[in-house]
This record gives C-alpha cells, structure tokens and sequence, in this order.
C-alpha cells in the first residue's frame, strides 16, 4: 500500500551512520533533510556531479548550501556521463552514479565508517520504472523493478520512499519551507522516463486511481518470481557444471537451459542475452549431436563458443577464455 512521507520515515531504521544519495531534487532533499533531522550526526551526503548540463553546477550549489545548514558532511563526485555507442543516456548516468556513489564512500575520508546508504526513488519512479520494463519486453527480472533492500559494495542499500507517491514527497518538503531544484532535462520529451511521467501516469491515475498500489504487487509478485528462477539456476548450473556441458544442457527442458544459461553468462561473464541470442544458442544446443557441431553466436561483448563437450564465453578484446 502507499504511505505518507511521514509513514514511511517512522518505518525506515536503518544502519548507522547513513549515507543519503544527493541529487538535489526534490525527492533526496526531502530524504536528507529527514534523515538528518531524526539522526544527527549519523548522517552524510554523496552528490554526483554528471557534468553533462549548465545547470549541473546548480545542483551541487544547492547541495552544499543545504548540507551545510544541516551540518551533513557532503562528498561531490564528478564524473564523466557521456553514453558509448549504444549505450543510452539514462543507462550511462545510472551506471556512472552508482559507481561514483561506492568510490565515495569506499574512498572519501568523511564517507568512512558509513554502514548503510539510503537513494530517494518513490512510488511513481517504480511505476515508471516497470512500465519501462513492459516496453522493452522484459522478463521478470526487469519486472520486479526496483527492490526496497538490496546488497552493494558489502553494504546494505535502501528506497525508503518507494511507497510513497511523487507529489506526497513535495507536499511535505514544501510544508517545511524547503527549496529545491528542478533538473531542466525531467521536461525534456526525449527521454522515455518523462513521456511515461507527463503523458501515461495522468491517464492512469485518471482511471486507476490505486495504480500505484497494484503496479507494486505487480512488481513484488515479478521480484518473487525471479527469486525462484534464480535458485532453480543456481541448482541446475551445479548439475551442468561451469562451464556448461552440452550433455547435461541437453537434458534439461528448454525454459530450463534458458534459465541456466541466462544465470551462467550474468554470474560468470557479466553479459546477458538478448531474447534473439538466446533463442540461437538454445537452437545450436539442441543441434549440437555432434563433435564436429561449431557453435560461436554473439552475446554482449563477446561470444558463447562450444569447445570440447561444452560451452565457454570469450570477449575478443581481452583474449581471456574460461568457465
């Protein structure tokens, strides 16, 4: 169910001291300000600089002067943002975000002893969040969304507003006579995220006024979903051993191999196939009767390869096969 700011604040306890992700939007300076009010001298800030826009320097001005009242210790991490080929903007900010996040507190004096670190996505960011998974077809891996509680960089890491709805954060952050700063590109029609957040959500609330609370189980039911198929993953890779055997691949039924298979390449070789690569492999796997059956298909940055009795992945770049 959806909480009120102040609900969701009661319930959240956290390890001690906290780290807060500081944007300076609304949704992290309202946590901020929150967590610093209820544990004094427990919490500090981590502001990533993304350097990608004029108003970037806004942002972390903002973020200073608050930390500042707050007496918050602050760490700015600048990074470069900027997509690779291929890659997405949004993706590209996220990854650099949370690899600025860990170097902050794996590197930054003030940042250490932090034992839990908390990140400001609501309710509607879920919402929008799954209805980004439904159109790119994604499994249910992606249709759990974002977890509430997760484990990073030996850390326990927290969404304490995640039931509680975008305007029931500004609502209060305004009932507190706090300033915040709008980031110039959330108006910007380019970006998947806002046309969902401008044009989809209104017609949804209009209709569905509890979208955000089915949208959640809907979420909820995916992340337990994708629990299952994780430990079936893990029980099959121990039967077909690492790397694969074909023998053993081939006597698993196919939604089986593609489980195992999907579990091997992301916990050995960082990679995941696209739904085209995977279909592939399965196909070579069951084709493959012979020892003169090649199988070379690409996947991510490098390659799934039959050598010998069975599979191994290799990336061409850094010429380092292995299991």
């Amino acid at each position: 169910m959806t909480q009120s700011f102040d609900a969701a604040m009661a319930a959240f306890a956290p390890a001690l001291p906290l780290a807060v992700g500081l944007s300076g939007g609304a949704d992290s300076t309202a946590l901020l300000l929150a967590c610093a009010r209820r544990w004094p001298g427990q919490v500090r800030a981590i502001h990533v600089h993304h350097g990608l826009q004029a108003a970037a320097d806004g942002f972390e001005r903002h973020c200073v002067e608050l930390c500042a009242r707050l007496a918050v210790p602050l760490a700015v991490q600048r990074i470069d943002a900027r997509p690779q080929p291929g890659q997405s903007p949004e993706d590209a900010a996220r990854q650099g975000r949370y690899a600025a996040l860990e170097a902050a507190l794996q590197t930054i004096p003030a940042m250490a002893g932090t034992a839990s670190v908390a990140l400001a996505q609501h309710a509607d960011d879920q919402v929008e969040t799954l209805l980004l998974a439904l159109s790119r077809g994604a499994g249910v891996a992606g249709l759990a969304s974002m977890p509430a509680r997760w484990e990073r960089a030996g850390l326990p890491w927290h969404r304490p507003l995640l039931r509680v709805p975008a305007l029931a954060v500004r609502d209060w952050l305004q009932a507190q006579g706090q300033a915040w700063v709008e980031d110039p590109t959330n108006a910007d029609p380019h970006y998947t995220r806002n046309r969902i957040r401008a044009q989809i959500l209104p017609v949804l609330e209009a209709a569905f006024p509890a979208f955000r609370d089915t949208f959640a189980r809907s979420a909820d039911n995916a992340a337990q979903a994708s629990a299952l198929l994780d430990e079936v993953a893990q029980a099959d890779l121990a039967l077909v051993g690492v790397p694969p055997q074909l023998a053993a691949l081939q006597a698993l039924g196919r939604a089986r191999q593609a489980n195992v298979l999907r579990h091997w390449l992301r916990s050995a070789h960082h990679t995941t196939p696209s739904a085209a690569q995977l279909a592939e492999l399965l196909g070579q796997v069951q084709a493959c009767t012979t020892r003169g059956h090649r199988i070379r298909i690409k996947v991510g940055s490098g390659f799934v390869v039959r050598s010998g009795t069975g599979l191994d992945w290799y990336n061409p770049q850094v010429l380092v096969p292995g299991g």
